[in-house]
């Protein structure tokens, strides 16, 4: 299993809720969610957890595309974690790009398993898992694929989704 980090969660009233945890440096990163709806990423002063160094303004977008860069590398992580000493499983992530033929087609459409011998266990999606999608989940550009197979079928299928 991989380390737990223990999440902060500080109501400000008036101001939305503090959701922050400490790094090993010993400074603080989190984010601010705003009674708006907004997102603000918060990094503390060194010395006073209390104080913010950088305070960055995010759009729902840029929270989602920030929540994707982070969360897929933590999700594949994870099931590295869990395959270790499984000789020939490797865990990928893979986009779903712009130009990709199956950006708004179905899991299905793509035949992965049957073309690629890989499964995926999981799409992100605007800071959203989904894991263990059925063969009607639509992908749409951004969408990270976490995949699992061989190296082979791996290559297979990052050849797959970005020319069909």
């Amino acid at each position: 299993m991989l380390g737990r980090v223990n999440v902060d969660v500080t109501p400000l009233p008036g101001i939305g809720v503090r959701k922050d945890f400490e790094l090993t440096s010993g400074r603080r990163v989190g984010v601010v969610a705003l009674r708006d709806g907004t997102v603000d990423l918060i990094v503390s002063e060194l010395d006073d957890p209390d104080v913010c160094r950088a305070q960055v303004p995010l759009s729902n977008e840029e929270a989602a595309a920030l929540a994707n860069l982070l969360g897929a590398p933590q999700l594949v992580a994870q099931l590295q974690h869990e395959h270790r000493g499984v000789t020939g499983v490797e865990t990928r992530q893979l986009p779903v790009a712009e130009n990709s033929p199956y950006d708004g087609r179905t899991l299905g459409d793509t035949q992965m398993r049957s073309r690629a011998l890989v499964s995926i266990v999981a799409v992100m999606r605007a800071g959203q898992v989904h894991p263990s999608p059925g063969p009607g989940f639509l992908f749409t550009a951004g969408d990270v694929l976490v995949v699992v197979g061989t190296a082979a079928g791996l290559d297979a299928a990052a050849k797959l989704l970005a020319h069909g």
